[in-house]
């Protein structure tokens, strides 16, 4: 038995535990990274639909999660349920992966997060972003 059949992917509450966590803690950040938006605005209120500050708010969310994944495997809401993402063969993640993990990932919830309840359905327990950026959400035991 190989390294690949041991491992377990993880279940659809854990994986869902874990981004409730990773949703109230990437909140956080988020308030805190508006801050100099509002310096340099003079604590104005930023246009809505002001393009530069919704790319700088994605680009601090893909650090959130990529450089976790990248240097642990997993972020502090994955460490909470014991979870780590993982290749397919149970290595490390590449900075590649992580990156498009994380906008596959943004493909997954925009149809109602249909992609990532396709975990329900699924023989293997992975949603639309595991398969198409070759990673896995496994349980530590």
């Amino acid at each position: 038995m190989n390294y690949k059949e041991k491992m377990e992917n993880s279940t659809f509450l854990r994986r869902a535990g874990a981004i409730f966590y990773d949703s109230l803690l990437l909140f956080s950040v988020l308030l805190f990274a508006t801050i100099p938006a509002v310096v340099v605005t003079g604590g104005s209120a930023i246009d809505q639909g002001n393009r530069f500050f919704q790319f700088y708010l994605l680009l601090i969310s893909l650090i959130y999660f990529i450089i976790p994944w990248k240097i642990r495997g997993q972020t502090l809401g994955m460490q909470s349920w014991k979870i780590k993402l993982v290749q397919e063969t149970g290595e490390q993640i590449t900075w590649g992966q992580a990156v498009k993990r994380f906008l596959f990932s943004l493909l997954s919830w925009l149809p109602g997060g249909l992609g990532f309840f396709w975990i329900l359905f699924d023989r293997d327990k992975k949603a639309w972003h595991d398969r198409l950026s070759t990673s896995r959400i496994i349980h530590l035991k």
